[in-house]
């Protein structure tokens, strides 16, 4: 099938790519000729795994392409996805639906013979109603149907996530519609990914819905993290004996620093103006987005608590930056606010991330950029992980400590075992885990 994909971002791109390798032709649109130009020349904009050979392959074989004029590309296109982007409104938290309802109106203009328009990007309820809207007033002879198609991807494991999706959720009332997109979707049947034909709206709520109950537990286990610490407990044992019950299972109940990155932020905002606008409030994902956006701060206090409080002066090392291994995304990640809040504390702060240097440096001020995770530490009064890179799960403790001007770890991913760190030296706090006396 002749595929158009909106938007070469994040979705767009791997998605597209995906849809390539299946057989598809695909070609990917977007407004910004330098990333355009670029990906013609093999430069991937993104970091995710794997996802630079995909492209490679596919655009060697001619069944992926890249262009920056809409109305050639999506010319004879039987389905045309819209990937772009929906950031939080800024002053009300709002969905910015502006760019997709730019690409509808440029659609239209596009359209020739029966099309089917797919939003792959993160909208609230009622927007394909809206771009189904404006593509009639814009063409009134236009054959076409608007579908929703929400996208389930993890950065970091997008392309598996893609070729073995838990599910498939397909929102239309058009039969020829969803025909065809069965037909998109085809080359995953002998991998036996349901497929969930819905109603547009439904499927709008459902990606909605999705990422807020998982925040939700992100938010629930750090709160019980808390307690455990007070208590004398260990949150890793606790959730592990309520994940093993298979109505709850066990993933996303890894305390931490709190969640950050491209999704659960702006979708649990724009979930909450929804139900807000709707006469419907939201409680518990209101109470979600603030426990979670006290922790992010909260976690530089865990750092000055190893010193009694006081970080004037101290020297922190800081490994990890993204907001999750396996991509440069610095999107709404937790060390932001906690380099800023060690900062305010008074401490110097180093850091180092494996991937995410060159976005970091966009976001961070006043930090020392380091070359590796050693070069961080040294002269470092406390190590802090804050993002759980496999090049920090296996650090020579030994060198570390002998590196270090006082050997503390403050592990907020939970990575260590808090007898091996204690053994080489080390003051070790972790997150739900009883914690030492100050250094």
């Amino acid at each position: 099938m002749r595929v158009a994909m909106v938007g070469a971002g994040y979705v767009g791109l791997v998605s597209g790519a995906c849809f390539a390798d299946f057989g598809h032709h695909v070609v990917c649109i977007d407004n910004d000729m330098e990333r355009v130009e670029a990906l013609g020349r093999g430069e991937i904009p993104i970091y995710e795994p794997g996802l630079a050979e995909l492209v490679g392959s596919n655009v060697k074989q001619r069944r992926l392409t890249f262009a920056h004029d809409m109305a050639p590309a999506i010319d004879g296109a039987d389905v045309v996805f819209i990937a772009v982007g929906t950031p939080s409104r800024r002053g009300d938290g709002h969905a910015d639906l502006s760019y997709v309802y730019a690409a509808a109106r440029e659609i239209a203009d596009a359209l020739s013979g029966f099309t089917v328009i797919v939003t792959k990007s993160t909208v609230p309820v009622g927007t394909g109603d809206e771009v189904e809207r404006i593509i009639r007033e814009q063409k009134p002879d236009a054959k076409f149907a608007v579908v929703s198609n929400p996208e389930f991807l993890r950065e970091g494991a997008a392309i598996r996530d893609f070729k073995h999706p838990d599910r498939i959720v397909i929102g239309t009332d058009d039969a020829q519609a969803r025909d065809i997109m069965a037909q998109v979707y085809r080359p995953l049947y002998l991998n036996a990914a349901p497929i969930v034909y819905t109603d547009r709206r439904t499927a709008e709520l459902t990606k909605y819905a999705a990422n807020s109950f998982l925040a939700t537990k992100v938010a629930f286990i750090n709160e019980i993290a808390d307690l455990a610490e007070k208590v004398g407990a260990n949150v890793q044992e606790v959730a592990r004996g309520i994940g093993l019950d298979n109505r709850i299972g066990a993933k996303f109940l890894h305390a931490g620093p709190g969640y950050g990155g491209s999704c659960f932020p702006k979708d649990t905002l724009a979930l909450i103006k929804t139900g807000q606008d709707n006469e419907a409030p939201l409680r518990i994902i209101e109470t979600v987005v603030a426990v979670n956006d006290q922790r992010k701060r909260a976690m530089a206090r865990k750092v000055a608590n190893a010193f009694g409080g006081n970080l004037r002066g101290k020297s922190v090392a800081v490994l990890g930056v993204t907001f999750k291994p396996n991509t440069d995304d610095m999107r709404d990640a937790p060390s932001i606010p906690l380099i800023t809040a060690l900062q305010d504390m008074g401490a110097i702060v180093s850091v180092f991330d494996p991937v995410g240097m060159e976005q970091a440096k966009k976001v961070l001020e006043g930090v020392t950029f380091c070359d590796d995770a050693y070069t961080c530490a040294k002269g470092a009064h406390a190590l802090v992980i804050v993002t759980e890179w496999e090049q920090f799960r296996a650090l020579d403790l030994k060198e570390m400590a002998a590196i270090m001007a006082t050997p503390v770890i403050v592990d907020l991913r939970n990575i260590y075992s808090p007898d091996e760190v204690s053994r080489n030296g080390f003051l070790y706090c972790g997150v739900g885990r009883p914690q030492p006396v100050a250094y």
